[in-house]
Parts: structure tokens; sequence; C-alpha cells
């Protein structure tokens, strides 16, 4: 007999969840923890979060159903990203302060699509995290 890994708690949410966007969640989900093996996730905001140690940095929003947004932000204390210290060259951040963006996927097709310039701004953004 084999053994199975335990599910994660994050497992356990996306197992419970109904939301059309579901196969997007998985994806994006998947290629945020790609971006570097140190990542960690859990579950806040009723949704998948990932961090870095004890330092979340981003998000997923799951309250449209036509899409799902990823938001980038510095954890709990206010503190502001550099000006110019990320490079956004799809330009598809939307900024909503000095330390909070969004990046918003429409599918599994945009995910796949943009992942290398999402997983680069992931690493630009952990590093001021």
């Amino acid at each position: 007999m084999g053994t199975s890994t335990p599910l994660t708690e994050v497992d356990t949410f996306l197992k419970a969840l109904a939301h059309p966007q579901e196969p997007t969640i998985r994806r994006l989900r998947a290629m945020v923890l790609a971006a570097d093996p140190r990542i960690g996730e859990g579950i806040k905001w009723n949704a998948p979060s990932f961090h870095l140690e004890e330092r979340h940095f981003a998000t997923m929003q799951l309250r449209r159903t036509d899409r799902v947004l990823l938001v980038l932000h510095l954890g709990a204390t206010k503190r502001a990203i550099p000006k110019g210290a990320i490079t956004d060259a799809e330009k598809r951040l939307t900024w909503l302060g000095a330390d909070r963006a969004t990046w918003s996927a429409s599918g599994v097709h945009d995910v796949d699509a943009h992942a290398a310039a999402l997983q680069l701004l992931l690493r630009q953004w952990m590093a001021h995290a």
C-alpha cells in the first residue's frame, strides 16, 4: 500500500471551492509557487496567500467570477516599494498605493501566456517583502 501526501490547508480550501475560475486559481497557485522554492502558502482573507518565511507578499482575491486578482502587498506593516524597483514590462500591474498592486488573470490561458513575466514580477516584489 502506498502512502498518500496529506492535504495542505490550501488543498482543502480548493477542494471545497465552487468558483467558476477554479482552473485559473489552481494554475495561478502553481505558477506562484514555482517562482521560488522558498515560497509557502496558507489561507488568509478566505483565499490562497503566499509568503516567504512569515512575511506575506501576495494573496488571491476571489470575489469576481470573470477573473482572479493576485494582490501583491507588503504584509501588515505600512511600507512602500521604492519608485522604479518593480519592472512591469507588460504593464499588467494596477497600483493601488505605494505598497500594493494587483495582477489580473481572466483564465488559464492568461496565466500561461504571462507566467514568465509574472514570475519575474514576483521575484522583484519578494525582494521588498
